[in-house]
């Protein structure tokens, strides 16, 4: 298995700038993964760069869902919903591991008003209930044969045994209703991943500074790498601009005015342990707020991540949760569950921004486009914006279907039906892993978290068994072992701690202590994979130890 390591990453970047690439892509998010990707399997030579690492931003910093989007029905949305949930069902297939059915509890009170944002209210003789009955049919209709089971309506009894915490008071019925969910940041490097085995060049760590520009034509990029403080010149006949929130900005250093415009929308998270809230298998929807969005409580391992605000503002390169998004959280989830959350049950926060497509005239970012838009300009730069994690390869099919039109070929929709890397063999790498993880002692739940990595986590299992050390715990309480760190450097291009902390795993988010205490055991397996001495082991602590201390600050503001 051929692994992404900090020596492919050099020599991607030499190779970039030894030849002539068909086709760019500047960052490294879920949606420039899937575009490399994309664009690789048609048989296009493809290079990416990202300026920071995978999934860095907005894709590491998700609701984590996989799902068509049922606050969408109300708003007679049907295109975007459909889209999704087709989306949905083919990531299911292409990477079945990394893809897992999630149900949703949808109570219903009897002084709802306009639950999941419903326009109006509803003729008495209809009802609430009766309309919510509708729209959960319609949601199950339109994923068609991809769809995972259909709803079902359950009375306050049943609600109370899949849902303790939830508030009976006034509590009419419920609905269960299945999307999917996953790990976005994992999501984001097996696509990475995928890309590199299709022959794409890549690099993290690599930012374009400046493009080459022939005449009114883009014709290549300055890049820097911000490992070696090179800088390199690379040729390309196109550029898939695929930089989320910072898609205008990097539009701009053509020189020309950008034809894009985008509206970052922050979305705030929080993490608080599953036994204060008691939530078992099934997510919770909060289906009104005083602003008319809704709100998930959904189970992570043993955590839930609550979210997602809405609001407009702040600094797109620190993405930093104001008290007031925390408040609003906390006071939303209050209101619906008898187990009462105060800032001591926070494990952490943390906030990302959507790239949404501008609209003028719009009151509020809730207000604007959640679909995407392809759009061209200056020559030979294609930009893609807009859209969420779900829709990622349709979106990357749409701006690879453009580069297939300027360059006058025909498009072909490959990775409809192409397995993400770990699919192939799944089932029978899974029996195996069994096998050896009991030899290891590995508990049930750490056996669970390295499904995620499909057939893939054999070869981590190899690493385990080089070392007894490396088959423990990184933290107590979680599910990670420290032969993640080993192949995260090895597989997976990790450069710095928080690429292993924050993303390859998600010690960040889960650990009480945010990964503090378990940083230097990391930092010495990291240094002996990428030959940094004392300083810049040191180095690279302190600057983990800034990251939690803005995150600390963030909860107890």
């Amino acid at each position: 298995m051929e692994g992404l390591s900090s020596a492919t990453r050099s020599a991607n970047l030499a190779q970039m700038a030894q030849e002539q690439v068909d086709v760019l892509v500047v960052g490294g998010g879920v949606t420039g993964a899937g575009s490399a990707l994309d664009a690789a399997a048609r048989g296009y030579r493809v290079a990416l760069v990202e300026r920071a690492d995978f999934a860095s931003g907005t894709s590491s910093k998700s609701t984590k869902l996989v799902h068509g989007g049922i606050r969408y029905l109300p708003q007679f949305d049907f295109a975007l919903v459909r889209e999704a949930l087709v989306e949905r069902g083919l990531l299911m297939r292409n990477a079945p591991y990394l893809v897992a059915p999630l149900g949703f509890v949808l109570p219903l009170y009897a002084d709802a008003k306009r639950p999941l944002g419903i326009p109006f209210v509803p003729p008495r003789r209809i009802g609430l209930g009766l309309m919510l009955m509708a729209g959960l049919f319609m949601y199950d209709t339109m994923s068609g044969r991809l769809g995972i089971r259909r709803f079902r309506p359950i009375n306050v009894k049943q609600t109370r045994r899949i849902a303790p915490c939830l508030n009976s008071n006034g509590l009419k019925q419920s609905f269960v209703y299945y999307d999917a969910q996953t790990d976005d940041s994992r999501l984001t490097t097996t696509l990475i991943r995928t890309a590199a085995l299709h022959g794409a060049l890549i690099a993290n760590y690599a930012e374009v500074t400046a493009f080459r520009m022939d005449g009114d034509h883009v014709a290549g990029a300055t890049i820097c790498d911000h490992v070696s403080g090179r800088e390199y010149q690379v040729n390309a006949r196109y550029i898939i601009n695929a930089g989320g929130v910072f898609a205008e900005r990097i539009a701009s250093l053509t020189g020309r005015e950008a034809p894009i415009s985008v509206e970052p929308a922050k979305g705030v998270h929080i993490t608080v342990p599953r036994e204060t809230l008691k939530i078992g298998e099934d997510a919770i929807v909060l289906p009104e707020t005083e602003d008319g969005r809704l709100l998930f409580l959904v189970p992570w391992g043993a955590r839930v991540t609550i979210g997602t605000t809405d609001t407009e503002g702040g600094d797109i390169e620190h993405p930093l949760a104001a008290s007031e998004d925390v408040e609003y959280l906390l006071r939303h989830v209050n209101r619906y569950m008898s187990c009462k959350l105060t800032r001591s049950d926070i494990i952490s926060v943390w906030a990302g921004y959507r790239p949404l497509v501008k609209a003028k005239h719009a009151a509020t970012s809730s207000k604007l486009s959640r679909t995407h838009a392809v759009v061209d300009g200056p020559a030979g730069m294609v930009s893609i914006i807009g859209g969420k994690l779900t829709t990622y390869r349709r979106m990357a099919q749409d701006v690879v279907d453009r580069i297939d039109k300027l360059d006058g070929s025909r498009s072909v929709h490959v990775t409809e039906r192409l397995p993400l890397t770990g699919t192939m063999g799944w089932p029978q790498a899974k029996a195996e892993a069994q096998r050896r993880g009991i030899a290891l002692g590995l508990a049930s739940d750490i056996m669970k978290r390295l499904d995620l990595y499909g057939a893939n986590q054999l070869a981590l299992l190899d690493i385990a068994e080089s070392e007894p050390q490396l088959a423990t715990r990184i933290v107590a309480d979680l599910p990670y072992i420290f032969a993640e760190v080993v192949y995260a450097c090895r597989y997976e291009m990790a450069l710095t701690l928080d690429d292993v902390l924050a993303r390859r795993t998600r010690i960040l988010l889960e650990d009480w202590a945010q990964g503090v205490d378990a940083a230097p055991a990391v930092a010495r397996l990291m240094a002996a994979e990428l030959d940094w001495d004392d300083a810049e082991r040191g180095r690279q602590v302190q600057r983990y130890l800034d990251v939690v201390e803005e995150q600390q600050t963030e909860i107890k503001d």
